[in-house]
């Protein structure tokens, strides 16, 4: 077998048995998208990486336990975290800004300024959310997702994603007029 593209079930039938080079494929694969999403979400690099080292150690541990995954690893790896994250926001409600999410393309100085404080506003925008409609607006904007992958992430209808995706975007728009 090919390590170097096998599917998503073979790396995942592999690591089920603690193949060693699959579960460090998938960790190589994965923890960069997820930190990303992390740090979206949680606006702290140090708590971002806890996060995923977390949602890997699980993942070890019921892959361990003859359990995990058949498929679909991307979502089940994003659901460890997205339960992770609301864990934390239950014991520690949200206070910090969310970290610089909107990439930062090159351009004159004197547009820097203008740009950095529309980057603020949207992310303090952002802010003001719902915890699932951020996450859905992260998910959906930021990472590219599909809504049926978000659907499966958060375990609702797809029209609930949409109708989430919906409320943030006018709830997006209401305070970015203010």
């Amino acid at each position: 077998m090919n390590l170097e593209t096998p599917t998503e079930t073979e790396l995942l039938r592999l690591a089920r048995q603690l193949d060693s080079r699959a579960l460090a494929q998938i960790y190589d694969q994965y923890s960069p998208e997820l930190y990303r999403y992390a740090m979206r979400l949680l606006g702290n690099p140090s708590i971002a990486e806890d996060c995923v080292a977390e949602a890997f150690s699980r993942l070890l541990r019921v892959l361990a336990a003859g359990k995990g995954p058949r498929d679909h690893l991307r979502a089940y790896l994003y659901r460890i975290a997205h339960n992770w994250i609301t864990d934390l926001y239950r014991r520690e409600p949200p206070g910090e800004e969310l970290d610089e999410s909107i990439s930062s393309d090159a351009s004159p100085p004197e547009d820097a300024t203008d740009q950095n404080m529309q980057r603020v506003r949207i992310r303090q925008a952002v802010e003001k959310l719902t915890p699932d409609q951020r996450q859905v607006i992260v998910l959906k904007f930021w990472q590219d997702w599909e809504n049926e992958e978000i659907a499966r992430l958060l375990g609702k209808p797809v029209g609930a994603v949409k109708s989430i995706q919906h409320r943030a975007l006018s709830a997006l728009q209401k305070h970015l007029q203010e």
